[in-house]
């Protein structure tokens, strides 16, 4: 009945999944618990032998959890936010730089809003993430308009525009992936087309990235 349900929906394989766990009788006694913040110390060493590509570690709450130097220098000075703000769907409707920063913002949010409904559907339980959907939803008409429309999206690869303060436009490519032992903590990373202008703009940011970590610890020693 849910496969007829799908097909006449025309819903993706992602959407039938979500519909088959809403279905599924509640046991509560196998519930996922919310989900973890740890990062295993191997994957933050992954993290900084991929410097000069921007990847990070997130969650289903869309929490930033680790990043590499490149990663902060594209997306934003995650070390400078509390951990509360190291959060896609904070940044995105409630940090006003966002819109700046990804000229396709409403396509940003949507995928966003996605994410954070299909975590939703995974962990029912968690009041951390029941509060995140409340806060952004009295903070945000966008929010409210996007999440009505009970869309589920699961990031997995594409192509992201970003207009960058510092080294202008960007056009990269991402690929997001399951972490081994943690399956709902995700790496995603970015690349630029070889020879492109986001290549070099890339590099530049790497390089940034790396003076700014320097002068960061030379003022904490």
């Amino acid at each position: 009945m849910l496969d007829a349900i799908s097909r006449v929906l025309e819903l993706s394989e992602v959407e039938h999944a979500h519909l088959v766990r809403l279905a599924q009788p509640k046991r509560p006694q196998r519930r996922p618990g919310p989900p973890r913040h740890q990062v295993r110390p191997e994957i933050r060493d992954l993290l900084a032998a991929l410097e000069g590509v921007p990847a990070y570690v997130w969650g289903p709450r869309t929490d930033v959890l680790a990043w590499n130097q490149t990663a902060s220098a594209l997306f934003g000075d995650w070390a400078a936010r509390t951990s509360a703000n190291r959060n896609w769907a904070r940044i995105t409707f409630l940090d006003p730089a966002s819109r700046t920063l990804f000229p396709d913002w409403e396509a940003k949010a949507y995928d966003v809003v996605g994410q954070l409904r299909l975590g939703a559907g995974l962990h029912t339980d968690d009041p951390s993430l029941a509060s995140l959907v409340g806060e952004l939803s009295l903070k945000s008409e966008d929010f409210r308009r996007l999440w009505a429309t009970h869309d589920v999206k699961k990031k997995t690869h594409g192509i992201m525009r970003l207009s960058h303060p510092l080294v202008g436009e960007l056009t990269l490519r991402y690929e997001t992936l399951a972490l081994p032992g943690d399956p709902e903590q995700l790496l995603s990373t970015y690349h630029a087309e070889p020879g492109s202008l986001s290549e070099e703009a890339l590099r530049l940011l790497a390089s940034w990235g790396a003076d700014a970590a320097q002068e960061r610890a030379a003022a904490a020693q």
